[in-house]
């Protein structure tokens, strides 16, 4: 069953050990279900402290080269909704950590709005993050998710007027997901320069915690997120792994050694940043 505030609760206790969310994204079935579920457990306990489980789909328009493989992998390995949930509840009698469904409607559309947020609950997911649902056309979902103590989470760019961002903010709980790039998912060299005034802005319309993804592929760029954001979402990065690493069977470790290098990056970052300021309120 989803527990009420398991996201609110998990940011609670990384603000108060001072410690920004790393969020890693993977797509259920790539390559196989048992995989994802072994690698889910295997990320927690390098550090990972939401996961964001991505929904398999034939049409993904956010999603970049990398993503769109993996999506393409979880498709052919049958991983439905149905399977995916089966998943979760399997995954939930091992572990408390908050699980995102993120997905584009089309799929659950088809399984019906109220269906999934029953059949999401009683499996043990916290939230939804419906790609290509803007807040206007979410009716439909919204009620179902409020009813069976799912957060929505809302995505936010670069190029969303601070009035739209106010009002996206206030159809949203758990989190906001910022897009630090205009375009799809992928790994980027640098992140937007522009980056930290766009997080000063969106702090002025919001209380909730604001994500930072899309383009964030190494350990320095995390911990250079970290220092600004509340969470840290990594996806391209690790469908890449996955696709270079399956053949060889070492998937779940070499995932895992990229997760737990971010969050010790991360850690680093927020340590030295508390650090800074402590001295200069001294100073």
């Amino acid at each position: 069953m989803a527990s009420a505030g398991r996201i609110k609760k998990k940011f609670r206790e990384l603000r108060a050990r001072g410690e920004a969310a790393l969020v890693p994204f993977v797509v259920a079935g790539d390559p196989d279900l048992d995989t994802t579920r072994r690698l889910i457990l295997e990320l927690e306990g390098r550090g990972a402290d939401l996961i964001e489980i991505g929904v398999p789909f034939s049409a993904p328009m956010a999603a970049g080269p990398a993503n769109q493989r993996s999506l393409a992998r979880g498709l052919g390995a049958g991983a439905s909704i149905a399977e995916i949930l089966s998943m979760v509840s399997e995954i939930r009698t091992q572990t408390e950590i908050p699980l995102i469904l993120y997905g584009y409607y089309n799929p659950i559309f088809h399984y019906g709005c109220e269906q999934l947020c029953t059949d999401a609950s009683s499996a043990g997911v916290d939230a939804l993050l419906v790609v290509d649902l803007p807040p206007e056309e979410a009716g439909e979902l919204k009620g179902p998710a409020r009813a069976n103590g799912l957060d929505i989470i809302q995505l936010l760019a670069p190029t969303t007027p601070i009035e739209r961002s106010r009002k996206i903010a206030r159809s949203a709980s758990g989190f906001l997901y910022y897009v630090s790039v205009t375009g799809v998912t992928g790994a980027r060299t640098h992140l937007d320069s522009d980056l930290s005034a766009h997080l000063r802005e969106l702090r002025s319309v919001t209380d909730l915690p604001i994500g930072v993804g899309f383009g964030i592929s190494t350990p320095a760029q995390a911990a250079e997120v970290a220092k600004i954001a509340d969470a840290v979402v990594v996806g391209s990065a690790i469908s890449l792994l996955i696709e270079s690493h399956t053949s060889s069977g070492d998937v779940i470790a070499a995932v895992g050694a990229l997760v737990g290098a971010m969050k010790d990056a991360m850690r680093a970052a927020r340590t030295s940043e508390n650090a800074a300021a402590a001295g200069n309120t001294d100073g």
